[in-house]
């Protein structure tokens, strides 16, 4: 099963010159819990910008169109067909980013594990592509309200695909 995790913004913005939208600790917590002991597969951008990378505790691809590029502790694949072939055989991996590694992910995902931020921004740069009710049905979500560490509302929600 391909599966994108995300968090997204009221206007599906997902981030801002190279970082995310803002720090949602309960929100990297649940990240973590979900991807744990997983494949997560990425762009060389978002590899990069991870404060540890590679995560640990899971398996890391990362895909380039530069052949024979090379990423340490993490293995490299040069297409979305590569990346798919490498995970064939586990039973869930999860695309983590970045934008251009959704949109390319989208028509074939299974899966979305999306936290929705209720809350906008107007310097946004980096959109998800959009959640057609036509393609995906809402199968679970749990709501928090902001606090003294989340700064947002925001619900954690699941997707499959129709």
């Amino acid at each position: 099963m391909i599966s994108i995790i995300v968090a997204i913004s009221e206007e599906n913005a997902i981030g801002k010159q190279g970082g995310l939208l803002c720090h949602l600790p309960n929100d990297l917590k649940h990240f973590k819990a979900v991807t744990s002991g997983a494949t997560v597969i990425m762009g060389e951008r978002t590899f990069f910008s991870l404060p540890k990378h590679p995560l640990p505790n899971r398996r890391n691809i990362v895909i380039t169109d530069v052949a024979g590029k090379t990423f340490d502790g993490a293995e490299s694949a040069y297409s979305i067909e590569e990346a798919v072939n490498l995970v064939k055989d586990e039973q869930e991996a999860f695309i983590i980013g970045g934008g251009m590694v959704y949109r390319q992910f989208m028509p074939i995902a299974d899966k979305l594990y999306i936290t929705h931020i209720h809350h906008s921004w107007s310097d946004a740069d980096t959109f998800f592509p959009e959640i057609k009710d036509s393609e995906w049905q809402r199968t679970n979500e749990e709501k928090h309200l902001a606090d003294e560490n989340n700064p947002y509302d925001y619900t954690f929600a699941e997707y499959l695909r129709k």
